[in-house]
């Protein structure tokens, strides 16, 4: 080696330990799920793109994501230059002034690409204060083969009444195949996530015209009874501890007959690599009651967004431009096949023939996504807006009180009426306290 080539090579590894050092580390809170840890995967492709930014994950559980986020956001903490929030948070969170707009994701990101409802429910006064990682609404995910071996047929528009006469044949406890499986695990966006949804299609809802909580009317009993029976008859042992990430590992392993969750998991039940039914998994909207019409579709999307504050805010919307780019899809396409791209934010993805042609579930999702309607969650008129949640800051709280009560009665710890009860007190205690009851 000769002195020249020694030098060039001393100072090249001196310029890399330079920038090393000199690079800004984003922290990013995120949720645990299969989406959110193949980003995490792919972090190096953006960090090679820029080695001026290095990237720190907290990865985190749904509720305490939740808890530990709200907790710094509203503290002013600045422990997280970017943070994973729902389309419940935004703009919530944008009128209290906790997040930075998002203008500076750059020319090329095409954000009149993004699909309205999603885009309509992370802007405030028209800024957008939140970006899309993927976004989502229920349905059914089932066994056809299960099906088939029951002797029925998936209806088009399936009612609750079929669905748990299906679950109940589906049932066969001595090969570990439950029926059905649905979130048990208490939290605002666990397992009231589905209960609402469930409430909406029995014609219920939370609060009437007048904020008074609706606990004490018999859609919620109905409702609630239902839920717990099905999971009695036909759902799997410790389901009051199941949220979405330990039903999406029992649909895989074979152990669930049908399953209703947000259609993001589609993606997962089919894939070879990860669910051992693959290829035996079909998908129907959401149920309905009989003689109700309302199928009770949510709309979510998981979005990363600048807490007002970060310091960082040029670095993080440099990542969250990339993180939710069409380049980004196309990376993953690339990498994990088509079936696996982060689905549900951009209009140009269900118009690709490759996604369609790998994902059968491409347009039940878009069906779904489209037929949710959160300014009319349920039959009966409410003074707020939102599917899955009630759309108001007061919520995060009540929901998940709600949540423990009612994880309680499947768990055999409590009665459906003393939840129930326990729920209307609460809730009315709450919202009186908070100037909606009058």
């Amino acid at each position: 080696m000769t002195l020249k080539t020694f030098l060039l090579g001393a100072c090249s590894a001196m310029a890399f330990v330079a920038n090393a050092a000199s690079a800004e580390t984003l922290t990013i809170a995120t949720v645990n799920n299969s989406d959110m840890i193949r980003m995490q995967g792919l972090t190096s492709e953006f960090t090679k793109a820029n080695p001026d930014i290095q990237v720190n994950w907290v990865t985190l559980e749904e509720n305490v994501l939740r808890e530990r986020v709200t907790t710094d956001i509203a503290a002013n903490g600045g422990q997280y230059d970017i943070v994973t929030i729902g389309n419940y948070e935004v703009p919530i969170w944008a009128k209290q002034q906790w997040l930075l707009p998002l203008d500076g994701l750059g020319d090329n990101y095409d954000m009149d690409d993004l699909l309205p409802a999603i885009r309509g429910g992370l802007s405030v006064d028209s800024k957008l204060y939140a970006a899309p990682f993927y976004g989502e609404s229920a349905m059914i995910m089932y066994r056809t083969d299960l099906l088939e071996k029951a002797g029925l047929k998936m209806p088009e528009n399936p009612t609750w009444e079929f669905i748990a006469d299906a679950a109940k044949k589906m049932t066969d406890r001595g090969n570990d195949i439950n029926g059905i499986c649905l979130r048990g695990k208490a939290g605002w966006g666990e397992n009231m996530a589905f209960l609402s949804a469930l409430n909406n299609s029995f014609g219920g809802r939370w609060f009437d015209e007048n904020w008074k909580p609706q606990f004490d009317q018999p859609e919620w009993k109905e409702a609630l009874t239902f839920y717990a029976d099905l999971m009695k008859e036909a759902g799997p042992a410790g389901a009051s501890s199941n949220g979405f990430n330990e039903n999406l590992t029992l649909f895989q392993q074979g152990k669930c007959g049908m399953w209703m969750d947000a259609t993001v998991a589609a993606s997962m039940v089919s894939n070879p690599k990860e669910s051992t039914v693959a290829d035996k998994v079909n998908y129907a909207i959401f149920p309905s009651k009989e003689g109700v019409n309302n199928h009770g579709n949510w709309l979510w999307s998981w979005n990363l967004a600048v807490p007002a504050s970060s310091q960082k805010a040029e670095a993080a919307q440099k990542f969250i431009a990339w993180a939710t780019s069409k380049e980004y899809t196309a990376l993953v396409a690339s990498k994990e096949g088509w079936a696996n791209v982060p689905p549900g934010t951009r209009t140009s993805l269900y118009e690709n023939a490759d996604y369609k042609k790998a994902a059968a579930f491409a347009e039940p999702t878009l069906a779904a996504m489209t037929a949710a309607d959160i300014t009319k969650p349920t039959v009966k008129p409410v003074p707020y807006t939102g599917g899955q949640f009630v759309a108001i800051p007061e919520f995060q709280a009540l929901g998940t009180t709600v949540g423990q009560l009612f994880s309680a009665v499947i768990a055999g710890q409590s009665t459906v009426d003393d939840a129930l009860a326990a729920a209307q007190a609460t809730a009315t205690r709450d919202m009186t306290r908070a100037g909606y009851i009058k």
